[in-house]
């Protein structure tokens, strides 16, 4: 029997360390998915909408640390999966979008389902190639992969014509490379940070691997500095860890921001420094010294004036600042902006008369976890909770995207959720009650694989996010923003999943409890607050 050009596809994805690919099955692909049948050692995760399928791929490049993959058929297909393509380019995460394509000759001739991938993608994906022959299938998906995963990572889609996929080739699987070698840029940031009295180490997503998050702990306790971290990124230094000053994100208080503008010097490591994070490019002040290590040239100064900006792996200049002589800073300028972070994470027992605050939710995790959970969030103004009171102990860690799209979450924590060991922490997910009708279809792939996973709902009947804008921006004149919802604890049972309902603070313990210890998934449905659904800034 001869090999095809989709076996060495799939021989590639192999030898790139892929062992799970999430998709819709679509017969534009059929010989690609054909060859996982005999490839055990690649999981294929059957999925309920291509949008949640590419969410499901970027979620497990996050945890994974290399590109996901998702597989989507033409045309539909691929305009589905179009919202996962653009939040791993907003987010600057890895992906590869392997489209099935109409037959090489049939391009542009108003084919059933067909799609100009290059155009469909343009100014999402960093490149959009189609496969020309079957020879160079194996060649394009290499390419595919060291373009996703180098300088910003991004999303990549590779159009796979129908025709090419069981063609038969003499081509042969291509491995991922080696990496680069890492530049020293301690020679001239080093003389910057031994000068400073009040440095503060700014974390991004390229530090988060257990490596990674290991140096900049050691980091952070070798030379006494504060580390806050990106936004989406808050779990890279343990919350109650006496270094950890913070998470830069949309709801960042006014007064954790002033303290964390008395630095004067910034270490931006790993993080491209991102419109959120910087609160609209504003931090770090201008006035204040920036040493940037990233791994793309281009970023470098983009939008913050350097005083050092260094091309280089941001777990490699770690491990060369580990190493380094001690430097003397400040210790009250940790230990101060600790106490701040400490102080506003504590629940103050806020009520409404309208609903559950979720913060009482939030903390009531917390104390029964310690912080040592996988927390997926959705986009929703709840979330600003998360982030104040779930405090990340040193396994847990927060899942969520730069973009904020709604329904993320859904399919991100039963992602999450297979990567998990007995030995894990828990996954939960924290969704609105918009965002989880989104995506809810994966709700069934959850329980069809019986995965030990937490759905928290947070249910106001409301598009809150837009419908606090609105009542700000339009007083009085508030529409489309309120929903009408089903009973989501009866939905989760009759998808197979434990439903339970939360409408007074009384039951909020007892009820994460057990769902927490159910051993399979389960949906708690929490009647929260419209009136109170942000915490304070």
């Amino acid at each position: 029997m001869s090999r095809t050009a989709a076996r060495v596809m799939a021989e590639t994805l192999a030898a790139h360390g892929v062992d799970r690919v999430f998709c819709v099955a679509g017969e534009s692909y059929l010989p690609l998915l054909d060859t996982f049948y005999d490839m055990p050692d690649i999981d294929v995760v059957t999925c309920r909408h291509e949008g949640s399928a590419a969410f499901m791929a970027l979620a497990d490049a996050k945890l994974t640390g290399h590109a996901g993959v998702c597989l989507a058929s033409r045309g539909p297909g691929a305009a589905n999966s179009v919202i996962g393509v653009h939040a791993a380019a907003e987010d600057g995460s890895p992906l590869i979008l392997l489209v099935g394509g109409v037959a090489t000759d049939e391009a542009g001739r108003e084919t059933f389902q067909d799609v100009d991938c290059a155009t469909l993608f343009s100014g999402v994906a960093k490149a959009a190639w189609t496969v020309g022959t079957p020879d160079a299938a194996g060649e394009f998906l290499a390419r595919a992969f060291r373009l996703a995963e180098s300088g910003t990572p991004g999303p990549v889609v590779l159009m796979l014509p129908e025709d090419i996929l069981p063609a038969p080739t003499l081509a042969t699987a291509i491995p991922r490379p080696s990496q680069a070698a890492t530049y020293d840029g301690l020679q001239h940031a080093g003389p910057l940070i031994d000068a400073a009295r009040r440095p503060l180490i700014l974390a991004g997503s390229e530090v988060d691997s257990p490596h990674g998050r290991e140096l900049l702990r050691e980091v952070a306790e070798r030379h006494h500095i504060p580390v806050a971290t990106s936004n989406k990124n808050q779990h890279l230094l343990p919350n109650r860890h006496p270094c950890y000053a913070g998470h830069l994100h949309n709801s960042t208080s006014s007064r954790q921001m002033q303290a964390l503008g008395e630095a004067d010097l910034v270490v931006a490591v790993g993080t491209r420094l991102d419109e959120i994070t910087t609160r609209g490019h504003s931090y770090p002040p201008s006035a204040t010294p920036l040493v940037h290590v990233y791994p793309d040239a281009a970023r470098l100064g983009t939008f913050h004036e350097t005083a050092c900006g260094i091309a280089a792996d941001p777990v490699g200049f770690l491990e060369q600042l580990a190493a380094r002589r001690r430097s003397n800073h400040d210790p009250s300028w940790a230990e101060t902006l600790h106490r701040i972070e400490t102080e506003q994470a504590c629940w103050q027992g806020i009520s409404a008369d309208d609903g559950i605050v979720f913060g009482a939710v939030v903390a009531c995790l917390d104390e029964l976890t310690g912080g040592d959970v996988t927390a997926v969030v959705d986009s929703g103004t709840f979330t600003s909770w998360v982030y104040r009171h779930l405090r990340f102990g040193p396994r847990g860690r927060l899942l969520g995207i730069s973009s904020s799209a709604m329904g993320f979450s859904v399919g991100a924590a039963v992602a999450a959720a297979m990567r998990r060991t007995p030995q894990s922490p828990p996954v939960v997910a924290f969704v609105g009650d918009g965002g989880f009708l989104m995506n809810s279809g994966e709700l069934i792939t959850a329980c069809q694989r019986r995965l030990a996973m937490l759905f928290v709902i947070a249910n106001n009947n409301s598009y809150a996010t837009i419908r606090r804008h609105q009542e700000r921006t339009y007083p009085g004149r508030v529409i489309a923003t309120d929903l009408s919802n089903p009973d989501f604890a009866g939905m989760a049972e009759s998808f197979g999943a434990l439903g339970l309902r939360v409408d007074t603070p009384e039951q909020i313990r007892p009820c994460l409890s057990k769902a927490l210890e159910c051993g399979g998934p389960a949906v708690v449905e929490v009647r929260t607050s419209l009136r109170v659904s942000r915490a304070d800034t």
